[in-house]
């Protein structure tokens, strides 16, 4: 205990900061896997090296001690230079474990080969999660995945949603990462959170945070505990419990999008999943959305203000972040509104309109298949204008029509890029390897005539195959357009506005 202040106040550039002034390190207590006589370390099989070379190095340099327990011992100059970790020149004492079960890998893993990079495993090899609240959640986070996206997974709840992703073999489009310093590959969840089954890198914790501290992630899974009508969060304080805030702060502030996943209330919660639709069968008994949340880990009005997109997923319903508060955006198929949300809130969040249902998928037994979708290409980055030519080009390379819905999003897609340029524009289309179902390309043309009428002075489309220009040429002569399509890029651009 100390009465002396350890963090004060500072102003830097007109933006307020904590600074927290350092402190000698006494003892600093580590393991490594192997160790020779002169006290240099090798990690070949711990699950991480964490933060143990800061340590020693904090230690050592605080005129301290620094104890390092091993599993063995090897010959002086056998130990390959670039796998040590702790030089000996920062080592006190090393303590060698006389029995395996004093030197586990994790909480609950004695050695797992996997965690320690010795093997890879096969993906079939990582069980699915039963049906359960925990999975339901899981579930609807992961649908907020993006392929290419570099993620972090929080302890407890978050940890779902890699074993969804491995379910549903997407685990190859994105760097799923975990705090304690695992890059890639599926992070472990329970008592072995922090290792990671076939990850691609291993660093140290503090670098993990320099990364993720510099606007690393593209998203962050945290655990939702308590949040309240502003969408501040509490996951440090309840009670006289302090549970801390662990990496939470760091991670939440500085990923471009934050998703809390949680059950929607505490304490003995049991739920079933019934022809698609989610039974409360007892609820909790504690309330986890409350009026104001007991400590403030994370401020939902600065992430507003700084225009983060955040959501909070449970088993029952979305909320997510504006810059007036909560709004309910979604509810589980099964679920009475009124009954089952409202009434086990402490305030009535933002409701513009009738919240939509979850995803069906998410509430049946077999696999959600979400790999294809997550492959497609979103609309908004297959148009592109430019201005200086006055020219709109349309890549739909790749794309699929096979509802009418898809027709509506392509047309959605367009006007809110064409009503901003304020006049017409001419236009070129990419066809190249586009499928659309035979019974909509009559409802598909009609749009594209629109479209011409209301933004096009002229446009051009091309494809290399041959029985797609003659089906979409036929299409295009039914509703008296010029039925042309060109079998290149450069054709179609010669040709614009002759």
């Amino acid at each position: 205990m100390t009465t002396a202040d350890l963090v004060r106040v500072m102003e830097i550039d007109g933006e307020e900061y904590l600074f927290y002034k350092a402190f000698p390190i006494n003892i600093g207590i580590i393991r490594g896997t192997t160790a020779d006589p002169d006290g240099n370390i090798t990690m070949e099989k711990e699950a991480l090296t964490l933060e143990a070379q800061a340590i020693a190095m904090a230690a050592r340099n605080s005129g301290g001690t620094v104890i390092v327990q091993v599993e063995r011992i090897a010959e002086r100059g056998t130990l390959n230079p670039r796998q040590v970790k702790i030089p000996g020149i920062l080592v006190d004492c090393v303590v060698v474990a006389e029995k395996p079960e004093y030197h586990m890998q994790t909480f609950s893993e004695q050695y797992s080969p996997a965690f320690a990079g010795e093997i890879k495993v096969p993906m079939s090899a990582i069980a699915a999660m039963p049906m359960s609240e925990r999975k339901i959640i899981a579930r609807r986070a992961a649908l907020e995945l993006k392929v290419n996206a570099v993620v972090n997974l929080g302890i407890g709840m978050p940890e779902g949603v890699a074993n969804v992703a491995a379910e549903e073999q997407v685990i190859d489009l994105m760097t799923l990462t975990a705090e304690p310093g695992v890059i890639g590959g599926v992070p472990a969840g329970g008592l072995s959170f922090g290792a990671a089954t076939n990850a691609q890198a291993i660093i140290d914790q503090p670098s993990q945070f320099d990364f993720y501290d510099g606007g690393g992630l593209d998203i962050a899974f945290l655990g939702l505990a308590q949040a309240d009508k502003q969408g501040n969060l509490n996951v440090s304080k309840f009670g006289p419990r302090l549970a801390g805030a662990g990496g939470f702060i760091n991670i939440s502030q500085k990923a471009k999008k934050v998703v809390f996943v949680g059950t929607f209330t505490a304490g003995n919660l049991e739920v079933a999943v019934d022809a698609g639709k989610l039974l409360i069968l007892e609820d909790g008994k504690a309330k986890k959305f409350v009026d104001e949340v007991e400590h403030r880990t994370f401020s939902g009005p600065q992430a507003a203000k700084w225009g983060k997109s955040v959501l909070y997923v449970t088993e029952r319903c979305v909320f997510r972040l504006t810059a007036e508060g909560l709004e309910l955006t979604e509810i589980a198929p099964g679920i009475d509104l009124q009954k089952d949300i409202l009434d086990k809130m402490d305030f009535t969040p933002i409701m513009h309109c009738e919240p939509t249902l979850m995803d069906a998928r998410i509430f049946m037994d077999e696999p959600m298949n979400i790999r294809a979708e997550m492959l497609e290409r979103p609309m908004a980055e297959r148009l592109s204008y430019d201005p200086a030519q006055n020219q709109f080009f349309l890549d739909f390379a790749g794309l699929s029509v096979r509802t009418e819905a898809d027709i509506a999003k392509i047309l959605e897609a367009v006007e809110n890029h064409l009503a901003p340029v304020g006049h017409k524009v001419n236009a070129i289309v990419n066809y190249d390897r586009f499928s659309i179902v035979p019974e909509l390309v009559d409802d598909y043309i009609g749009v594209v005539k629109g479209i011409m009428d209301r933004h096009y002075h002229d446009v051009t489309r091309y494809t290399a195959n041959t029985f797609l220009r003659m089906k979409l040429g036929e299409a295009l002569e039914k509703q008296q357009i010029q039925p042309h399509i060109y079998e290149s890029a450069d054709e179609a651009r010669g040709h614009l506005g002759q």
